[in-house]
């Protein structure tokens, strides 16, 4: 199980995340800030879990390229 978490509140909106991990990030229209799509929002911690081994790859990619490291992947 692959576990990735964004801080939504502090993004910037550099466009990071959805370049490397296009399938699991979006940039929002209404604000600039990124969406991890399928997540669920925790107090401002949008979380995804996923079985997807390529999720663990490219959402490292994209939390390794994030100027304000708001994103993290962990696995189980």
């Amino acid at each position: 199980m692959i576990i990735v978490t964004l801080q939504r509140d502090k993004c910037i909106g550099c466009n990071y995340c959805a370049e490397f991990a296009p399938e699991f990030f979006r940039m929002s229209k209404k604000d600039g800030k990124s969406v991890l799509l399928k997540s669920i929002d925790k107090k401002g911690f949008h979380t995804m879990k996923t079985s997807q081994y390529d999720a663990s790859e490219s959402c490292d990619r994209a939390a390794k390229a994030c100027p304000v490291n708001i994103i993290s992947v962990k696995e189980n």
